[in-house]
């Protein structure tokens, strides 16, 4: 049965992140129609979950990779901001992270040292902050 799927696969295009933001706005969209009685959303869902197994069982690889990246070039700075955020929440009980007064520049600085002067690495600057 798996060699079958397999077969089957091949030459697919498959699941990308595209596909992936597709089937999350359905199932946002399946939560909101538990709240209201409305067709609109059934057929929106109908609509989302057809379009995601088009792409995922298509064999136009070049076009569904051609959507996939004007996707992503689209969220690139969404992306980037989020990875961004994560990584600053995972580093705050390590890390303490100060802003240069003279050019705005972020600097990390580990926490649990003191009173320390700092440096900024891009503009040279040095203040005292607690660490």
């Amino acid at each position: 049965m798996k060699e079958k799927l397999i077969r089957f696969m091949q030459g697919r295009y498959g699941v990308d992140q595209f596909t992936k933001f597709l089937m999350g706005v359905a199932l946002v969209c399946m939560i909101l129609s538990l709240f209201t009685r409305s067709m609109v959303w059934s057929f929106l869902i109908l609509l989302l979950l057809v379009y995601c197994y088009f792409r995922m069982f298509s064999k136009s690889i070049t076009k569904r990779y051609a959507e996939n990246q004007k996707y992503l070039q689209m969220t690139a700075g969404i992306r980037r901001k989020w990875a961004s955020f994560q990584r600053n929440m995972k580093d705050r009980k390590t890390h303490h992270i100060y802003k240069c007064p003279g050019c705005k520049q972020k600097i990390r600085v580990p926490r649990g040292k003191g009173k320390i002067a700092i440096r900024c690495p891009k503009c040279h600057t040095e203040f005292i902050k607690k660490s």
